[in-house]
């Protein structure tokens, strides 16, 4: 394993305003930079997120509301900072595709592929789905429409640019197909190869005339022709943490990348045109791309356009921060679909957080108040069940680790709450006030310092996922002296109709 870490969202387009599915990309990304940053060190970790703005849809968008397509992404961009500042992202930095840096990597890409000849000049025609961005043959259309989108589609027949995708298609096959690790999960590692396995690529149209199109970064050696915007966004990954020298070399302290994360959805963009734009660049390819699956509502995708997507400030308003946090990254396991419902927060929020958690928190801060007057009594000799728990602390490290590795955050989740159950049923089982009651004092330190024990290796690993949480239980656990403060998670009595 390198010493760094590098990590990266996709880049969220701006056509629209964040919602829960940006929101779960990102908190699993901070998730786990703040984990590697422990593991690491701060300096050794490189946490990547940003905005996507060029685009046909962006410059509808910016005309329907009446505004140049630039001041509109700036206004969205700002959208999505201020979310992740409501979420506690700890990003290191944040690209944005209008940037200087980005729009000089793009050109100098573009001009090095043109000098190898995997850039060439062609006539395209073809079915363009406008809201996509995307050209489709006749053949993947469903009733005559957009296959991803459900909407109509234009013939178009245009001079453009292109890149040649096929020339690489049996190195990237090969390269998959030895490199089991590279795409995750399984299923979206089986969904690539066979897709390369079936399909003849074509190369890819990487421009749009900028009569059609104005808004995009103009390519440096046909400046009326703009920058296809898929083609454009995937560079953010090398523009944001390198550059390349003159003889075509790209430098970089953080490439590359440990982590490609995103949503299903924009898999073979990441898996076939980004490894195939890395090798034509003679640059290694991240290490690993993950694509998780979507939140759905009663089984139908979380869509803007569809109208049922989730807020997630509202979401955070009505129920903490951390308890949305833990929600989304417990209730499913790292990559399949889940279906989201305020009646399974709530269930999260009482059942893990309030009873669990919380519980065990509050009531040991109440015994260090009542027995030792908020002092921490030392270490003592443990019985048989003490004994269990010890063990459990001591290999709980070695479980989350396991977990992390694989991205299975519910599971890593699944392992601390065993420990925080463990020491609950102690608690019941013991009956403390019993031990206090027949003056077994030396049981009593034993059983309220194992306790204490347990509470500090819960926050420790709960900290990637619920940072306020373990800061809050640090410090009313205080070091030698406690500071007891309000129930972390008081419970949500009558849910409202609908939650």
């Amino acid at each position: 394993m390198r010493d760094k870490f590098y990590i990266t969202t996709p880049l969220y387009y701006v056509n629209a305003s964040p919602h829960i599915g940006h929101s779960y990309t990102t908190i699993a990304a901070d998730c786990l930079a703040r984990y590697m940053r422990k593991k690491l060190g701060e300096e050794n970790v490189w946490f990547l997120t940003g905005t996507d703005e060029h685009g046909q849809k962006i410059q509808r968008a910016a005309d329907a509301k009446g505004l140049s397509p630039q001041d509109f992404a700036d206004k969205t961009s700002v959208q999505f900072k201020e979310l992740w500042k409501a979420l506690d992202i700890s990003y290191n930095d944040f690209i944005r595709t209008t940037e200087p840096r980005h729009v000089k990597t793009v050109q100098k890409v573009l001009d090095i592929l043109l000098k190898k000849g995997d850039i060439y000049e062609g006539k395209y025609e073809g079915l363009y789905c406008t809201p996509c961005e995307t050209f489709w043959l006749e053949s993947q259309l469903v009733e005559g429409k957009c296959p991803d989108c459900k909407r109509a589609v234009e013939r178009i027949t245009e001079k453009n640019y292109f890149f040649r995708l096929s020339k690489y298609q049996g190195w990237l096959l090969n390269y998959i197909k030895n490199e089991k690790e590279f795409i995750q999960p399984d299923s979206r590692y089986e969904e690539t190869l066979s897709f390369l396995e079936l399909n003849k690529l074509n190369d890819l149209c990487i421009s749009r005339p900028g009569e059609r199109l104005s808004w995009g970064i103009p390519l440096p050696f046909a400046p009326d022709h703009v920058t296809y915007v898929w083609f454009d966004a995937l560079i953010n990954y090398i523009s944001a943490v390198g550059s390349f020298d003159d003889n075509d070399k790209y430098h970089s302290k953080w490439w590359p990348a440990e982590l490609h994360l995103m949503a299903k959805d924009i898999l073979r963009q990441h898996t076939v045109y980004w490894p195939i734009m890395l090798h034509a660049l003679d640059i290694e390819l991240p290490k690993r791309v993950f694509a998780h699956g979507w939140w759905l509502i009663n089984e139908d995708k979380m869509s803007k356009s569809r109208g049922n997507a989730v807020n997630p400030l509202e979401m955070v308003q009505k129920y903490g921060l951390d308890a949305y946090r833990y929600f989304l990254l417990r209730d499913v396991p790292f990559g399949s679909d889940g279906n989201f419902s305020e009646e399974s927060i709530v269930k999260r929020f009482n059942g893990d957080l309030a009873n669990d958690l919380g519980n065990l928190v509050y009531r040991t801060l109440t015994m260090l108040e009542k027995y030792y007057q908020g002092a921490i009594p030392e270490k003592g000799k443990l019985n048989e069940q003490a004994g269990k728990i010890e063990e459990k602390i001591k290999l709980l490290p070695i479980e989350v680790s396991a977990a992390m590795a694989y991205l299975d955050f519910s599971l890593a989740l699944e392992h601390i709450w065993e420990l925080i159950n463990m020491a609950n049923k102690y608690v019941e089982e013991t009956k403390p006030w019993n031990l206090a009651k027949e003056n077994k004092t030396d049981e009593l330190k034993s059983f309220i310092r194992l306790l204490v024990d347990v509470i500090r290796e819960a926050a420790e690993h709960i900290y990637p996922f619920m940072p306020q949480t373990a800061e809050s239980i640090k410090e009313q656990m205080g070091q030698d002296k406690i500071n007891k403060g309000k129930p972390l998670f008081p419970r949500i009595e009558n849910p409202k109709p609908g939650a």
